[in-house]
């Protein structure tokens, strides 16, 4: 996986949390879920880039 991947995915799950916490502070339940989407968002591309790298080991 490249530095670059890293860091744009753990930005993403990062934001994902923001969101999740600001909503759950409003009460704003389509927000606290679109938080949690875009954490599973980020881990899925963290777990497909492990996939290709280890394939290409």
């Amino acid at each position: 996986m490249g530095i670059d991947d890293k860091i744009d995915n753990t930005a993403e799950k990062a934001a994902g949390k923001v969101k999740e916490g600001a909503g759950r502070a409003t009460d704003d339940e389509r927000l606290e879920a679109e938080g949690r989407t875009d954490q599973t968002k980020a881990n899925l591309k963290q777990a497909g880039e492990k996939v290709k790298d280890a394939f290409k080991s």
